[in-house]
């Protein structure tokens, strides 16, 4: 009995000292710097995601509306001759009505000799075929006309559910932004790097790919703005788009859609103004020498050169 009052007594004080001790444990635990920084390199990896997902949809939103106004400038003249079709069309049934001959009967009663029956004859076979032609022609008319509004009522629907997957998109973009920069402030005391102007001198390139090389130079420390494409700010394939379009080249606003339309070389191959791409083609920067890029990493930081192996490459691709 003794035995089993002690067994309770131990059992007893130890929980209430697990329960006094463990919540001040707890309490006092904080994330280490290591932590902190795979935390948000965690958060900028899964964000940049999103963010070209929302970039891959805002390119093809512009290759929607591209299209509603093809289909809109082809549908105009479909309009205009369905509209002639159908005034053609009507004024036959006009005449018929009020009494144009319309038939053979009617010829026979109104023809005054064989020679006026003949006449009347052909001409009412003249007739004939010309409103088969008209009707043909309206029938046709009508044809292309249903089949293009038709392709433009597909795009409108594509571009209407486009734009609220954007809208989806943009909301999720945003409550992520907000908890990336609370542990880059809990990391390093403040959400994001100064904007600065760098002092770096773009190598000597010649060519388009030159101007595009001094182009991402003149971006250094230019702040990563998400689905940014310009001097205010640039996500990774804006930067890219900024850099190239200086040179006269368009380029779209997503790094997987500008693998596919660069020709894709080997690392060896490479010369600046290439393009890097990395992490199953969610990220890119661009080429400049010396085993360099210049890429906008991710929100929060700012354009800025790094090797080419800050991550493993997925591909080399080449602006044509």
């Amino acid at each position: 009995m003794r035995v089993a009052r002690t067994l309770v007594r131990a059992l007893f004080i130890g929980i209430v000292t697990a329960g006094i001790i463990a919540p001040a444990t707890v309490a006092s635990a904080a994330p280490s710097p290591a932590d902190l920084q795979r935390q948000i390199n965690e958060a900028s990896t899964n964000l940049e995601k999103i963010v070209e997902q929302y970039n891959k949809i805002t390119e093809q939103l512009k290759a929607t509306q591209a299209s509603e106004a093809a289909l809109a400038e082809q549908l105009a003249p479909l309009q205009a001759n369905m509209d002639a079709a159908y005034s053609v069309v009507s004024d036959v049934a006009v005449k018929a009505y009020e009494g144009s001959p319309m038939g053979t009967g009617a010829a026979l009663l109104e023809a005054g000799s064989p020679t006026a029956l003949l006449d009347q004859l052909s001409a009412l076979d003249r007739i004939g075929r010309q409103r088969r032609t008209e009707i043909a022609g309206y029938e046709q008319a009508k044809s292309q006309y249903d089949g293009q509004k038709q392709q433009l009522d597909t795009a409108l629907a594509n571009q209407t559910a486009q734009q609220k997957e954007l809208d989806a998109q943009k909301t999720k973009i945003n409550s992520d932004l907000q908890n990336l920069y609370a542990l880059r402030t809990q990391a390093y005391g403040r959400p994001t790097e100064p904007a600065s102007k760098s002092n770096a001198v773009p190598p000597a390139v010649s060519g388009s790919a030159g101007v595009a090389v001094r182009a991402a130079y003149g971006m250094l420390g230019t702040p990563y703005v998400w689905a940014g494409a310009s001097s205010s700010g640039v996500d990774c394939s804006g930067l890219i788009v900024v850099a190239w379009g200086a040179a006269g080249k368009s380029l779209p606003h997503n790094a997987a859609m500008q693998w596919n339309v660069v020709a894709h070389i080997s690392r060896s191959a490479m010369v600046p103004g290439d393009l890097v791409f990395y992490v199953g083609l969610g990220h890119v920067g661009i080429f400049v020498g010396g085993n360099q890029i210049i890429h906008s990493p991710h929100a929060g930081t700012v354009v800025q050169l790094a090797s080419v192996d800050i991550m493993t490459p997925y591909g080399f691709g080449r602006v044509r």
